[in-house]
């Protein structure tokens, strides 16, 4: 039986958002600092995108 992929259908790389999840549940920031903190890598992302993720 095949391991089943959780980032199917997703639109970023799975250690983009893995990170981005890392970072909200460690450091308790919020959805828009962590906007903030990708776009000062060069990735674009809406907080919702991130909300999506996390829950």
């Amino acid at each position: 039986m095949e391991r089943e992929n959780i980032f199917k259908w997703k639109h970023y790389q799975p250690d983009i958002i893995l990170l981005t999840v890392r970072w909200y549940l460690r450091y308790n920031l919020s959805l828009r600092d962590l906007v903030e903190m990708m776009e000062e890598r060069g990735l674009s992302l809406s907080h919702t995108t991130i909300m999506r993720w996390v829950h």
